[in-house]
Formats: structure tokens, C-alpha cells, sequence
């Protein structure tokens, strides 16, 4: 069986590092890269197809015609991956390759070893030097961090780091419909993973410290991005939290009232 990873790719013609990426497929035999094109408006899909060329058994390219954003782009990947027979788990790492395939490997290993169906990456668990990020993007991530542990209501320290690895199975339940959010999906994977498994939840999922993570300039986030994400937060925190008890509510409200009425 293989691994499937998934690299979703938009406007990433100068940051791609296809050294990198065949030196690990020629390492790793069971190892399956999907790159999923987002409807890039520069060369990135002509440089994914000739990266492909004599490596068809190891390099899938899915080319989405409009760019949907990193959300639906890891989704169709995903899905894509796991239409392959032999592929055993999935899961996505940026372009930028911010976080290493070391560290993949380390993940996938995890989730193997110890039964789990959720592997997440984590740059927060450990103090590291080799862990380097702006001193903007730590202010935001400490906001943001609170209200998402606020919202799933797990204790995920890191819930944002680009690096996760899922079981086939909880894969195929967590990408099947669409996402609200294209670049916080990350917590709507975390309530979904939570309404399948309930209060035995945790014993499913594990946070994983990473060894390594760089900051790459390129990042397709921008300030006002990160400005919208308090709202966007509260945004998925009422559609999966709330909206689904008032649903119940009126449905019972209704069916109490026609009752009422019958009589």
C-alpha cells in the first residue's frame, strides 16, 4: 500500500523545489505525490507536467481550472488520491515545503504505528530554533490559536501547521463536501473529525511536534486575509456549533406545534 501527499499549488512556479521532490520519490518507492494545480495564472501547471514526465507511477497532477483556494484544492486532491486502489492513508504538506518530508515520514509513521486516524503536525509543542517565523504571524497565530481551541473544543495547540496525515477512512468523511472556509479549513477538519468520533475523539487524533519549519516568502495570506480571520472563525463556530441545535429546535418546535394543531 502506499502514501498518498497531496501539494496543493497556486502561482507556485518560483517556489516549487522539484530537487527536493525527486530525490524523495526516488528514496521512497511507496510514496504517491499528488500536485493539484489551482487554477495558477502563471507556468505552475507546465512546470508540474514536465516534473511529471517519466514519473507517472509516482506523480499525479490534477489541474483545477479556476483557482478555488487552498481548502478545495487539498479536498479534490485528496479525493483524487484516494480513488487510487492502493494508496493507505493521505495527506498534505505546502508547496514551499515549509515543513520537510522527514517530517512527513515521521507523521505517517505515527499514525501507522499507533493505530490513530488524524496526524497533525505541530510547531508549537516544542521551543526550537529551527522553528522560524515572523513576529507578526506568531501575534496572529496566538490569537487565532485561542479561538480555535475555543470553537472545536479540543486542546490543539497548532491546529494551522501545513503539515496533516489522515487514515484513508477518516479522509474519505472529512473531505466529502466542501468547506466553508478556503484557508481556516483546517479547523472545520477538527469539528468534523469530532462530531464522527464524539467523546472518544482524542484516543483518535494526536498533535506531533515537527523538527523543522521556515517561513518562505511567497505566502499567499495576506494582512487583510489575516484580518478576516476572527470573523471567519465565528463564521464556522455558528454554522457547525450552533446553526445545527436551532435547526433541532425549530424542527421540534414544528413537529410539537402540527401536533398541537392535529388535536
Amino acid at each position: 500500500m502506499r502514501k498518498g501527499i497531496v501539494i496543493p499549488c497556486y502561482n507556485e512556479a518560483k517556489r516549487l523545489q522539484f530537487e527536493q521532490f525527486a530525490s524523495f520519490l526516488k528514496e521512497n518507492e511507496n510514496y504517491l505525490i499528488c500536485f493539484v494545480n489551482d487554477g495558477s495564472k502563471d507556468n505552475t501547471l507546465e512546470l508540474l507536467n514536465e516534473f511529471r514526465k517519466g514519473k507517472e507511477d509516482k506523480v499525479l497532477v490534477y489541474d483545477m481550472p479556476q483557482n478555488g483556494g487552498k481548502a478545495e484544492a487539498v479536498r479534490q486532491g485528496t479525493l483524487y488520491l484516494l480513488d487510487q486502489e492502493d494508496v493507505s492513508s493521505v495527506g498534505f504538506l505546502d508547496a514551499d515545503l515549509a515543513t520537510g518530508f522527514e517530517d512527513y515520514m515521521m507523521l505517517t509513521s505515527v499514525l501507522e504505528d499507533e493505530g490513530k486516524v488524524f496526524i497533525l503536525g505541530s510547531r508549537k509543542m516544542i521551543k526550537n530554533d529551527n522553528i522560524q517565523r515572523s513576529f507578526f504571524r506568531d501575534v496572529v497565530s496566538k490569537m487565532i490559536g485561542m479561538l480555535i481551541r475555543i470553537i472545536t473544543g479540543l486542546p490543539v495547540k497548532d491546529s494551522q501547521c501545513g503539515a496533516k496525515v489522515f487514515s484513508s477512512s477518516a479522509a474519505k468523511y472529512i473531505f466529502s463536501t466542501p468547506f466553508r472556509s478556503k484557508w481556516l479549513f483546517d479547523v472545520e477538519m477538527l469539528i468534523r473529525i469530532k462530531k464522527l468520533y464524539g467523546a472518544q475523539v482524542m484516543n483518535k487524533i494526536k498533535e506531533v511536534a515537527i523538527s523543522k519549519w521556515d517561513e518562505v516568502e511567497g505566502s499567499h495570506i495576506t494582512l487583510k486575509d489575516s484580518l478576516k480571520f476572527p470573523v471567519k472563525l465565528l463564521e464556522i463556530g455558528l454554522h457547525y456549533n450552533v446553526a445545527p441545535v436551532a435547526y433541532s429546535l425549530i424542527t421540534l418546535l414544528s413537529f410539537n406545534l402540527i401536533q398541537f394543531t392535529i388535536k
